[in-house]
């Protein structure tokens, strides 16, 4: 992709966009859906994440809350390597928002439109992902219900299915005449279309129109008024015979008008396994993607927090008799909503404002005190030199004490140095879509992957599973609330020794604090993990780098 492309992908915000949403500063536009509104975001740590924030007459229907609330907890449950995660939402939020995984690639309609059909290698290592991540999503009790090309994203290193759970919920958009069945019309299911009972198999037929469209660069029921492509889906049988020839056996299975007749999620990963033959062994999907999707539009950075600097209002000038000044305009920001993470570092702004200036108080009460007694001792020993004296006392003349060396030293007690400047934390430094397999290894100071297994990082299975293992860094596996931090990192590492993470207690999303011997620390955030088949097995990690930290 080039930079045309990239400035189609990431728009730049509008008036009507907020700022920032449940704690997440906005970096651009994405998109909008029968939800509501994309946008580009990152958590703490740099990692990019997708905010879809719901419409406004959404938001407002009590019915709608219910289902999304319903849906996201469901949601939640689903890890998949090829699935773009649910990761954060706010149900109760107003609007309502969630924040998934930011998958960087174009979607299989947009790739279909620049490209057309895909050819038949392409086509089955499409549907043996979206079937793994069917399968991820069935086994966490969600069913998809809108499985389309627009909602199947095509990283570099595979298809990512994304709005699982969320499509009951939201598309209201596609409705059928009745307005009962909730969907998109050309991908539907013969008993999705006439209202009838929604399960796993649902999506395989689905799966089966969306791999016909990436085969064909067009919907196999045809296009027009949806009323007459739901009459097609229900009533006829679909035409094959355009389909390439190695494509049908399969796709007949998954666009059986039985649901109990069509092929399971497994069974559709085998067969696909099947045909690819040594390609599939020898891991050739991600040459593939990387073929169809090109090469990944570079995101843009997290946005920084906002600095604002307060003016002083101009001072007013004695003005002619009946000159009637301007009005002053306020020179004040506009103030901006301010998520959790926000209220709470204002919070820590303000006490810390109030301590600065009780202790600042405190000196200044201090500084005039001594002043006081300085100049009133001053007085006393001018009223005594020039007072007649007598006696040893007076011809013994000033004391050392006195002597102007010691004098100024007493009027300097404690005598303050300017502290120096509070160090800037270091910047987040990321470098996504780090791809790890048992031929190549991560380099931390490079912030890239090397083609031998010198660097920081490796990847590697054995009888026991399969591992990241360092011989220059100690690693710690999180298992908190996906959004790591510095700090929250420092605190993991404080005591870990460990240069070896198992990834068998690893999952999609899982995150992963690495330091480095020059003090740089790091963290991974698996975003695919395939250890099923070892011998071809890898992972893909976005990695953030703080330096000498």
């Amino acid at each position: 992709m080039n930079n045309a492309d990239a400035t189609e992908v990431f728009q730049p915000l509008q008036a009507d966009d907020p700022p920032v949403v449940g704690g997440y500063r906005l970096a651009a536009r994405l998109g909008a859906g029968g939800m509501g509104r994309v946008y580009l975001s990152h958590t703490q740590g740099g990692r990019p994440v997708a905010i879809k924030v719901v419409r406004p007459e959404l938001a407002d229907d009590p019915d709608f809350r219910r289902r999304f609330r319903r849906e996201v907890t469901a949601a939640r449950r689903v890890r998949g390597a090829y699935t773009a995660e649910l990761i954060d939402a706010d149900v109760d939020g107003v609007p309502p928002w969630l924040a998934t995984v930011y998958v960087p690639g174009p979607s299989l309609a947009e790739v279909v439109a620049r490209r057309g059909p895909l050819p038949v290698p392409a086509v089955l290592w499409l549907m043996a992902g979206v079937a793994e991540a069917l399968q991820a999503i069935h086994d966490a009790g969600v069913v998809h219900r809108d499985l389309k090309p627009s909602n199947v994203l095509l990283a570099a290193d595979g298809p990512r299915v994304i709005d699982f759970g969320i499509a009951l919920a939201s598309d209201v958009t596609s409705h059928t005449a009745t307005g009962a069945t909730i969907g998109t019309p050309s991908f539907m299911a013969p008993e999705q279309a006439s209202e009838g009972e929604i399960t796993a198999a649902t999506d395989i037929f689905a799966l089966g129109q969306t791999a016909a469209f990436a085969a064909l660069g067009e919907p196999l029921y045809g296009d027009g008024p949806a009323v007459s492509v739901l009459y097609r889906i229900v009533n006829s049988e679909p035409d094959l015979s355009l389909l390439p020839e190695q494509l049908r056996p399969l796709l007949a299975r998954c666009l059986a008008t039985d649901p109990e007749e069509r092929a399971t999620p497994a069974e559709v990963v085998r067969w696909c396994r099947q045909r690819l033959g040594g390609d599939a062994s020898a891991g050739g999907g991600p040459a593939v993607w990387r073929e169809i999707a090109g090469p990944e539009v570079k995101v843009p950075p997290p946005v920084p927090d906002p600095t604002p600097a307060y003016t002083m209002p101009m001072a007013t000038w004695p003005q002619p008799a009946g000159h009637q000044p301007a009005p002053l305009q306020p020179r004040w920001p506009q103030s901006q909503p301010m998520g959790p993470e926000e209220r709470r570092a204002r919070r820590r702004r303000i006490a810390l404002i109030t301590t600065a200036a009780v202790a600042a108080g405190g000196l200044l009460l201090t500084g005039l005190t001594w002043t006081v007694m300085e100049t009133a001792d001053r007085l006393r020993h001018r009223s005594a030199a020039s007072s007649p004296t007598s006696g040893p006392e007076a011809s013994a003349g000033p004391s050392a004490s006195s002597s102007p060396t010691a004098e100024a030293d007493d009027r300097t007690p404690g005598a303050s140095r300017p502290s120096p400047a509070t160090p800037k934390p270091p910047l987040a430094e990321p470098y996504p879509a780090q791809f790890l397999n048992k031929e190549n290894s991560l380099d931390i100071k490079k912030g890239t992957t090397r083609k031998d297994r010198k660097g920081d990082i490796r990847f590697g299975c054995k009888l026991a599973g399969c591992e990241l293992e360092s011989d220059t860094s100690v690693m710690a596996l999180l298992f908190d609330k996906p959004g790591a931090t510095l700090d929250s990192c420092r605190y993991a590492l404080t005591d870990a020794d460990s240069r070896r993470v198992e990834l068998a207690a690893a999952a999609s999303g899982s995150e992963i604090c690495v330091k480095h011997p020059s003090g740089d620390i790091a963290l991974l955030v698996i975003e695919t993990k395939s250890t099923a088949l070892p011998e071809v097995g890898f992972i893909v990690t976005d990695l953030t780098v703080w330096r000498a930290s």
